[in-house]
């Protein structure tokens, strides 16, 4: 009995139909010549899986020290954090599906079978990861877009952090108690995002309640002394403190607003806010806070 010839066969049947001819052969040997063929295959299989493994293990090496070297690269051309680590995930995957088909060709499998395989599975495999493929579209357009880079403290889709990395598929921010939160990237890309990094200035405002009967003018010449004093509010022109009487319910409230440095702004807001707690009594000037009478009948 002949069997078809496997180059007539489809992709997927190459091997099987290669087997049954190698098992077909072996019916027509005796039992020494059987012994001998089995030890020769068992040598040349030995052999090639030593070899795979040889080839895969140095080839990892390989990719290691040159990602380590594309990193070197990018580093000294200064391209932009976010771009070179979207690129060498890239340049990794793509190195490893190189490395993957030397191998199983050293095995002995057709890389052109096997491609072919891999081919015919793609449709479904490209279904059912619609979703990663969206990811990996949504890290080009945020790449291409940057609306954020690594180090900018953003909030998107709920959360908040400062950006550690931009992968293929997500972003990973860390919060500020030290969180890790993966985002999708088509999720963030099709967000509302606020980068609260990308301006190099950021405005302060505080709403202060005063009591009625206190000196207006008497606070309003507190809180711009207490601006003038620190450091790190800016007097830039159209970025003048402002201190302003904005609503009057159960008490006066008072608005300051002032400008500072992106990187200043939680030491400025913490700063100013105790200081105004701790001086503006000095001045005469009382904070309202609610009151409850309780009479007893007796």
């Amino acid at each position: 009995m002949q069997l078809t010839d496997p180059g007539k066969l489809p992709p997927d049947s190459v091997i099987r139909a290669s087997i049954m001819q190698k098992i077909e052969r072996l019916s027509d040997m005796s039992g020494e010549e059987i012994f001998r063929t089995i030890a020769t295959w068992t040598v040349q299989l030995v052999g090639k899986i030593i070899l795979a493994l040889i080839i895969y293990y140095v080839g990892r090496w390989l990719i290691k020290r040159l990602l380590h070297l594309l990193g070197a690269i990018f580093e000294r051309r200064e391209v932009d954090v976010s771009l070179a680590s979207f690129l060498r995930n890239l340049v990794e995957i793509v190195l490893m599906i190189v490395l993957i088909s030397i191998v199983v060709g050293v095995l002995g499998i057709s890389t052109t079978s096997f491609m072919a395989i891999f081919a015919s599975a793609g449709l479904a495999v490209g279904m059912a990861l619609s979703g990663t493929l969206q990811n990996f579209a949504g890290g080009v357009m945020i790449l291409l877009l940057k609306p954020y880079r690594i180090g900018d403290y953003i909030e998107a889709q709920g959360q908040a952090g400062t950006v550690k990395e931009i992968r293929l598929f997500n972003t990973i921010i860390n919060t500020p108690d030290n969180k890790m939160i993966i985002i999708p990237n088509n999720s963030i890309s099709t967000s509302i995002i606020n980068n609260y990094s990308k301006e190099n200035r950021r405005r302060i405002d505080l709403n202060i309640s005063i009591s009625y009967g206190d000196d207006f003018d008497v606070a309003r010449a507190a809180f711009l002394e207490i601006l003038d004093n620190d450091p790190r509010v800016l007097f830039e022109q159209g970025r003048q403190p402002l201190v302003a009487l904005t609503n009057l319910g159960d008490s006066a409230v008072v608005v300051v607003r002032f400008w500072v440095k992106s990187s200043d702004y939680w030491d400025a807001y913490f700063a100013v806010n105790e200081a105004i707690y701790k001086q503006l009594p000095e001045k005469g000037i009382h904070f309202p806070f609610p009151q409850l009478d309780v009479r007893i009948a007796q």
